[in-house]
């Protein structure tokens, strides 16, 4: 078991945003997490990457208790997130951005390695990479913001609405390569709204609503729950 999260709690003040929450990724798996807003989703991303505090609770990664690790301790053990928003840096060229990525590594071989790879899944970036980050589509965002957080080497990808405002053709190839990425050995954990592509790319996945999850089991089991489909999926 590569994480795990045993019975958590996280406090906004006296907002509680995560109720005992417990789930497992396996190494190689794409696990998603789907909810509507508010119910917990980016929260649980940030507590893994230790940008939220637990009030409870206990995160375990490659066996390890990380739950009091600071977060940038976290990203040499393996766990690297590609935040909500993209959050790239708009004043730094593309490839200023992806060495950003690999930050804390010191062996520029498998730094220049992963470049090539990175490059080698957007084609895109290759094109752009002097061009300012700012200046990108947002879907060349997207690829550049998921790219930077490749740079590190992840054992753990997670990933944050990675398809949120972006065309159809654009969020289709931005699945493709999580798919990818994740044939190529990277185990992901999928905070995303769109539930149908979500569940059709996940090996497994869970259910948040207000904190806690409320259903689990593969992606093509939530994907045929018809609760899930009308909730979800806007099947009635």
């Amino acid at each position: 078991m590569l994480l795990e999260l045993s019975d958590v709690t996280v406090r906004y003040g006296r907002i509680q945003a995560l109720h005992g929450l417990t789930l497992h990724v396996n190494e190689g798996e794409v696990v998603a997490l789907i909810g509507a807003n508010g119910a917990g989703k980016t929260t649980t991303m940030r507590a893994i990457s230790g940008l939220n505090p637990l009030y409870g609770g206990s995160i375990k990664f490659n066996g390890q208790n990380i739950s009091t690790m600071r977060a940038d301790l976290r990203v040499p053990l393996g766990i690297c997130q590609s935040p909500e928003g993209r959050g790239i840096f708009p004043g730094m060229t593309v490839l200023e951005n992806l060495d950003m990525g690999a930050f804390t590594r010191k062996d520029s071989a498998g730094v220049a390695a992963d470049l090539d790879r990175v490059l080698g899944l957007f084609p895109r970036l290759g094109e752009r990479r002097k061009q300012l980050g700012g200046t990108l589509s947002g879907g060349e965002q997207q690829m550049l913001a998921v790219g930077r957080a490749l740079m590190s080497r992840p054992k753990l990808l997670l990933l944050d609405e990675p398809s949120m405002g972006l065309a159809p053709m654009i969020i289709q190839q931005i699945f493709n390569i999580i798919t990818e990425i994740n044939q190529q050995g990277t185990t992901v954990l999928l905070v995303e709204q769109n539930a149908q592509q979500a569940l059709s790319r996940a090996h497994r996945a869970y259910v948040l609503e207000t904190g806690r999850i409320v259903k689990s089991g593969t992606g093509q089991e939530l994907l045929t729950d018809p609760s899930v489909k009308e909730a979800y999926l806007g099947v009635a």
